[in-house]
């Protein structure tokens, strides 16, 4: 029986509706794979950081130690991170795998995240690598840009592929970097140890080159300063993995680009550069009509400086750019520029 007009009109949609998913997917995965080879550009070929790490479990581990001897597989992630738990059996597997000659660990970005969330997830996937959850100083150290973000470290100790994807590229590289290695292994490089500030330290003069293209200084003479810590993603990306996250984010926009027009302090909003580009930034501030300069930290220096891991983050700086105050409770019941600003 042939069918009908309405069957043929229905499966012409559905099938326009598959590949526009499909699409979708793709070019989502594309975008998360140029933005971690990007990252990566500078990164590969070059000795990986000497890095002393801790488990969530006590254990320490030396990565230094580990370079010449083995290779090592790092896979940045979080428990919010939808493809993240996607290749997690991949991950698995590959931990199963490895034998003596690759050690893998699993670090969580700590980013808008916590040790609790991640056992649970150790849970309930049955995930058996050690799991780091960082502070900010492995993804400073492998320029953290994406979620899952992959570093692969081959048996000289250079670091030979940064990716997104759990596909035939990362597993060409785990398996070219598992080959012994003639060359001579390259000395670990320790990070640099940079300055951070906190409540009462005075932060130096510097500009922020907001989405206008001005460049703003950090803080001024004639009055405070509040830096809103925000990411562009929060309020939709978390409104189901993170609810009262998203809903922080969301009243703290509100409540700031109202308090913003207060003449009594002047206030700036700083993006994450995880996962948001220049674009999605300036999408974001039309979209919600943002009158405030909003500038976006791309390399993740301003973050990593004032030791943000969670969005929102509010921080005010007196007018000789001491820090007088910072809060992650920032939500509807913020109090106006007066007392927001008070020491």
């Amino acid at each position: 029986m042939a069918p009908s007009f309405l069957g043929l009109v229905a499966m012409r949609y559905l099938i326009l509706l598959c590949l526009f998913l499909a699409c979708a997917s793709t070019h989502a995965s594309e975008s998360g794979q140029s933005r971690a080879e990007a990252a990566g550009r500078s990164l590969v070929g070059q000795p990986a950081p000497r890095m002393v790490v801790k488990t969530i479990d006590g254990q320490t581990i030396d990565l230094g130690a580990l370079y010449g001897k083995k290779a090592v597989y790092l896979k940045f992630w979080a428990t919010w991170c939808v493809p993240c738990r996607e290749q997690m059996p991949h991950f698995e597997r590959t931990y199963e795998q490895a034998g003596p000659d690759m050690a893998v660990i699993a670090i969580d970005v700590g980013f808008d995240d916590s040790v609790e969330e991640v056992r649970k997830v150790q849970k309930q996937l049955g995930l058996g690598m050690p799991i780091v959850f960082d502070d900010g100083s492995l993804g400073e150290a492998f320029r953290l840009r994406v979620t899952p973000q992959h570093v692969v470290i081959g048996r000289d100790g250079r670091i030979a592929y940064v990716g997104h994807m759990a596909d035939e590229k990362l597993d060409a590289a785990l398996a070219q970097a598992r080959r012994p290695s003639t060359a001579n292994v390259a000395s670990a490089i320790a990070p640099k140890d940079e300055p951070h500030y906190d409540v009462g330290d005075r932060v130096p003069a510097f500009d922020l080159h907001t989405l206008d293209g001005k460049f703003l200084p950090a803080f001024e003479a004639a009055r405070p300063t509040v830096l809103l810590f925000l990411s562009p993603w929060c309020e939709s990306y978390l409104a189901k993995s993170r609810p009262a996250i998203a809903q922080s984010c969301r009243s703290a926009r509100e409540r700031a680009d109202v308090l913003a027009r207060d003449s009594h302090a002047r206030w700036l909003g700083i993006a994450s550069g995880l996962w948001a580009s220049h674009d999605e930034l300036a999408d974001y501030q039309r979209e919600h009509h943002i009158d405030m300069p909003l500038a976006l930290d791309d390399s993740g220096a301003l973050f990593r400086r004032f030791r943000v891991m969670h969005v929102p983050t509010l921080i005010v700086l007196d007018a000789q750019g001491k820090v007088i105050r910072r809060t992650e409770e920032v939500d509807a019941a913020l109090p106006p520029s007066a007392a927001v600003t008070r020491r």
